[in-house]
């Protein structure tokens, strides 16, 4: 019997739960066979599949799960888990399950806040791209060929390794993928220098719905631009990037203040809400909202955290923060001066933890939780923070992180990336809550809570579209139909407040590159139907 023939017969075997989808024995057969012939035979597909009657399956699956709440025994489970050792594999897999009717969801870090890279109503398959994140630096030319199952973490480690004055304006997290972090925009501690990931790729690799494998050159500007922060699980499988680094000094300084509002912390908001967008861009100051204790037994207070990044030392932070933002009252006993690499620890919240943890993919702790973003282009009143402080005080309450834009953000056309939320933003929010019981009643009412505060802050913030963050996946603002086609009218309810006027260019490029809607999800972008193009 020849390597094929047993290549065959031992997926026929380990995919016996396939017989559920395909009555027929031939169609069944002629999957396996699809799957093998289309894939590189060196390394055979066979030994990169995991169904539920195999050993490692649960433990694959439930690896990459950040949000508990996908995480039950009623949460549909995926027929089948390929992970990927080679580009062939994700061609067979595209390809196979095109012809035979199979719904594919791509994962990465699986840190998708909504689980549209590893859940889906309908049968499905994931491609779990953890095994492909090899990363390549060039320091030469200040670029790196990363694959899209390796971490934010993983790229800043090796990045340091080859150089201490080079880092990269991603995300903060070091768990969460590249492959979905970079392709829906990706924001970080260095973003009012550097802008986004998204401004920061000058190439990939993607396979698209005919299994066809493009770079930037072949797949075309349009299609490029599409995958920059407009999300690439609508339009393909993207399976390597290639960045650009970010120079960095080899001192950085970085500092958290917390003021209650005993201790003035409203007046100092209200100041950072004037100067957080306007400071130069080597600083960064994040505020963080949140009820602690208070003084008192039983007593409950509001707490802003300042917490930053400045790329410089000690003396050149305490003078400008003397001149634009005194305050906050910063003094030379709360600053830190570390490298870059250390401040990722730092805003990772492992400070004196040896760098190679960056290497680890599993978080240190995994909860249930709920998110929602909203962009602010005008100071909220005095009189709108007390009710946001009434919102914080609830039971059940989370936190609200916002992020200031200016600097690099303001310089970048809205239109240069999908992601358009530039000029005029003064900073983002993320409403998060999290929490550790299980059950729907107690869920309900932790997500009540979010939803409570976003109706409440309506009025403080964009308008027209109200603006939304599409990496802060909320599937509140609205759903595809995954039987059948959606329509513009309906997908274009939450596209806008993602991408505003970049949404039309993205359905023009997802009509052309996949017009039959094979890659899709509850917020993929939408192909026009036939007649719609006429």
């Amino acid at each position: 019997m020849d390597a094929s023939a047993s290549a065959i017969l031992l997926l026929f075997a380990n995919l016996v739960v396939f017989i559920s989808w395909a009555t027929s024995s031939s169609i069944h057969e002629n999957f396996l066979q699809c799957l093998s012939f289309n894939s590189n035979h060196t390394t055979p597909i066979s030994n990169v599949l995991y169904t539920p009657k195999n050993l490692s399956y649960s433990a694959i699956l439930e690896s990459s799960i950040e949000n508990l709440r996908f995480s039950s025994s009623a949460t549909p489970k995926p027929l089948l888990i390929i992970t990927p050792l080679h580009v062939s594999h994700i061609q067979a897999t595209v390809v196979c399950s095109k012809k035979y009717g199979m719904h594919v969801r791509v994962r990465s870090g699986g840190h998708d806040y909504e689980g549209l890279s590893y859940v889906s109503e309908i049968p499905f398959i994931i491609i779990d791209l953890s095994v492909l994140r090899s990363i390549n630096i060039s320091i030469e030319d200040g670029t790196a060929w990363v694959e899209a199952g390796a971490t934010v973490g993983e790229v800043y480690y090796r990045i340091a390794q080859k150089s201490r004055t080079y880092g990269f304006p991603a995300g903060s997290c070091p768990t969460v993928g590249v492959g979905g972090h970079f392709s829906g925009g990706g924001f970080g501690t260095l973003m009012r220098k550097y802008g986004l990931a998204a401004d920061n790729i000058v190439d990939a690799y993607i396979v698209v719905s005919d299994g066809r494998v493009l770079n930037r050159e072949s797949m075309g500007e349009d299609l490029f631009w599409a995958i920059r922060g407009g999300g690439g699980a609508s339009f393909g499988v993207i399976f390597s990037w290639k960045i650009k680094l970010a120079p960095v000094p080899p001192i950085v300084t970085v500092f958290t203040i917390s003021r209650t509002l005993e201790q003035g912390a409203l007046k100092v908001f209200l100041k950072w809400q004037q100067v957080g967008s306007t400071l130069q861009e080597d600083i960064f100051i994040e505020a963080i909202l949140g009820a602690v204790s208070g003084s008192q037994e039983g007593e409950r207070t509001i707490q802003v955290s300042f917490k930053t990044l400045f790329l410089g030392n000690t003396s050149e932070l305490l003078s400008l923060m003397k001149k634009s933002f005194p305050d906050l009252g910063l003094e030379a006993k709360d600053c830190l001066e570390m490298s870059w690499i250390e401040s990722v620890l730092y805003y990772a919240d492992l400070s004196g933890v040896p760098e190679n943890v960056l290497l680890n993919r599993i978080p240190r702790f995994k909860n249930y939780f709920k998110a929602k973003s909203d962009y602010v282009q005008e100071p909220i009143s005095e009189t709108g923070l007390q009710g946001v402080w009434k919102m914080l005080y609830q039971e059940g309450a989370g936190i609200m992180i916002l992020s200031p834009y200016g600097g690099r953000m303001d310089k970048i056309s809205e239109t240069e990336v999908p992601f358009p939320h530039r000029k005029g933003n003064l900073y983002k929010i993320q409403y998060l809550v999290s929490w550790d019981e299980e059950g729907d009643k107690v869920s309900k009412k932790y997500i009540n809570w979010t939803r409570k505060l976003y109706a409440y802050m309506a009025p403080y913030v964009s308008k027209l579209p109200r603006a939304a963050y599409f990496n802060y996946r909320d599937l509140d603002l609205g759903m595809n139909k995954l039987r059948g086609n959606t329509s513009y009218a309906q997908a274009s309810i939450w596209g806008i407040k993602y991408f505003g006027f970049n949404f039309d260019r993205l359905v023009y490029v997802k009509t052309k590159v996949d017009p039959s809607n094979f890659f899709r999800n509850e917020q993929s972008i939408p192909a026009l139907s036939p007649w719609w193009k006429n």
